[in-house]
């Protein structure tokens, strides 16, 4: 969880270009004891490789990994700049925020950033408030209408995450493997998984079951097996697990009501937790596309220069082309948008799901997979 105070924010800032920006904030990471000096080159040497504007004018200039032992305690450091800053390619950014990390810890700041962050409208007033205490609300995902709507749902009061075609031989140990799969996530302890495991899922119908127990954090979980199952005269093709904590399942919940009512529960097993969160389905076509699965070698993960390489190679490309992070919450994104992209968080060794519809699907699915292979910019396996 991204936690800030208010002397960690600058407001009403001005820069004459990015690298005023950034030396202002690497200025303050080092004041900070964050970082030992010489940081700033790492952070000017990132961006010399790749610049680090995400979009919806935010930039996040941070460190390469050659200058990570530089870093003596991850952090944050934020400047809001109202006329903004010219960054590259005409775009201009309105907040900037550094990062130091000692390790992945970034990919999970990056993750809540550009969850945050993804709406305009939030942005846009990150970009004018005269109010500390309301970038930190909204920078910390807590529950603000700015980022709420009408709902009342915020990423920070629940999580996501997906258990993608696991060898389940039975509905009985794809719920045991989606439990320890939560377990290890941090959402339950060994009684509540316990507990999980003495009740049986309810079926909802089309092959979709539900599982809930009590948790120490809100999250939902899809499983899919790997093979197709049979329980009790029922298809087996997802399992969603709820671990229910307050009330930040609720909106959740009321979706996955919606979807049962019109008929389409069997769509989850397909696109995964997207449809939960309200999102429309891709627009379904005579084929089901062209899809594959590659792993990622690059040693931290998709940060922002191998996430840029991966959005570059994407948009070479005529095709449609959505993406999901198997280990993560499974849901499909736009693989040619880089702040979607790098909110799947993904790390060293993630599998990710692509799928491409178009005339050039097929060379796409292929450039992509080489570009994967040989490291996105950064070597394989460097």
């Amino acid at each position: 969880m991204l936690t800030l105070a208010p002397d960690e924010i600058l407001l009403d800032q001005r820069a004459a270009s990015k690298d005023e920006a950034i030396a202002l904030l690497a200025s303050r990471l080092e004041a900070a004891a964050l970082v030992e000096p010489g940081y700033l080159a790492g952070m000017q040497a990132r961006e010399a490789q790749h610049a680090t504007y995400l979009g919806n004018g935010i930039a996040i200039p941070h460190g390469t990994t050659e200058t990570r032992h530089l870093v003596r305690q991850t952090g944050v450091r934020v400047a809001q700049f109202p006329q903004g800053v010219e960054w590259d390619d005409g775009q201009k950014a309105y907040l900037v925020i550094a990062i130091a990390a000692k390790s992945d810890e970034h990919l999970g700041i990056l993750r809540q950033l550009t969850r945050v962050l993804g709406d305009e409208a939030a942005t846009e007033r990150l970009r004018t408030t005269r109010d500390v205490t309301e970038i930190i609300r909204v920078l910390s995902g807590e529950g603000d209408p700015l980022v709420t709507g009408a709902t009342g749902r915020t990423d920070g009061q629940r999580e996501l995450a997906a258990l993608a075609h696991f060898p389940a031989l039975s509905l009985d140990e794809l719920l045991l493997g989606a439990g320890a799969r939560a377990k290890s996530l941090g959402w339950l302890d060994t009684q509540a998984l316990a507990t999980l495991l003495g009740a049986a899922p309810l079926h909802l119908g089309q092959g979709v079951w539900l599982a809930r127990t009590a948790a120490g954090q809100a999250g939902w979980l899809l499983a899919t097996p790997a093979q197709p199952l049979v329980t009790h005269g029922h298809e087996v093709n997802a399992l969603l697990l709820l671990c229910a904590n307050g009330r930040g399942h609720e909106a959740e919940l009321g979706r996955l009501v919606e979807l049962t009512g019109a008929g389409r529960l069997g769509e989850l097993a397909r696109h995964g937790l997207t449809l939960l969160q309200g999102e429309a389905a891709p627009a379904a076509s005579q084929s089901d596309g062209h899809r594959a699965t590659f792993t990622i070698v690059n040693p931290h993960g998709l940060h922002a220069r191998p996430g840029a390489m991966l959005v570059k190679v994407a948009k070479e490309y005529e095709a449609e082309i959505r993406v999901a992070n198997l280990d993560g919450s499974g849901e499909e994104v736009n693989a040619k948008s880089l702040m979607k992209v790098i909110g799947l968080g993904v790390k060293c060794g993630h599998r990710l799901a692509f799928r491409a519809e178009g005339a050039d699907a097929g060379a796409a699915l292929e450039g992509l997979g080489e570009a994967i292979a040989a490291g996105l910019g950064e070597g394989a396996g460097a």
